[in-house]
């Protein structure tokens, strides 16, 4: 017999004795969990889900918790002054051992459920729900910061400043051309450290574009 079960987001179809590697499952090497999301159970008589099989869960041992391939990431901008990063990527993952595949009874068995290092099991409730007391409105926060933004000069003008660099300024206080068009040699130093610039502003000429749009 074999099953076809869903794990991690991914599918794989096992039988009792396969090893496999799966996404990492919050359990220590020696556990046996249960994956409870299966497809499709094959064999003499075949089922077929819909989308899964009531009951029928494929139970494993946790062998090891291991790591996948190194995977290599390089991106490179050739526009304006160019850049490129290379970085490195390895997947955390979970080495189990099929031991037993259960055409029933599988939510009945006891095994703890086979879940991602990421999720946390619901609670089942115990008692019936108390009626939470109902919260007054509470006056928004962002009410002054959009009206602010509203009223705010068009930063995206300035060469290099795009959507998200403009919230930041915004969100620094920089609200119009004619405070960058002010800006001495320590506040650019300041904005540099502060934004992760590194020199940027003096590059793309922030100050003079600034001085230029203000007059006009």
């Amino acid at each position: 017999m074999f099953a076809v079960m869903k794990t991690g987001g991914k599918q794989y179809k096992v039988q009792a004795g396969d090893r496999l590697r799966v996404e990492k499952l919050a359990a220590d090497a020696g556990e046996t969990v249960q994956f409870n999301d299966i497809l499709m159970l094959g064999g003499d008589a075949p089922v077929v889900g819909s989308p899964l099989v009531n009951g029928a869960a494929v139970q494993a041992l946790v062998v090891d918790q291991v790591k996948g391939e190194k995977l290599i990431h390089f991106v490179k901008r050739r526009r304006k002054h160019g850049s490129q990063r290379k970085k490195g990527h390895r997947q955390q993952l979970t080495l189990v051992e099929i031991t037993e595949i259960l055409p029933s009874g599988g939510d009945t068995s006891g095994v703890k459920a086979a879940m991602g290092a990421g999720s946390t099991p619901t609670a089942v409730a115990t008692e019936a729900p108390k009626k939470a007391a109902p919260k007054k409105a509470e006056p928004k926060a962002e009410a002054a910061p959009a009206a602010e933004a509203a009223a705010a000069d068009d930063l995206k003008r300035l060469s290099g400043v795009g959507p998200a660099l403009e919230k930041k300024l915004l969100a620094a206080g920089v609200t119009s051309f004619a405070q960058i068009a002010a800006w001495t040699e320590a506040d650019i130093a300041e904005f540099d450290e502060k934004l992760s610039f590194k020199g940027r502003i003096e590059r793309e000429g922030w100050v003079e574009q600034a001085k230029t749009l203000a007059e006009g």
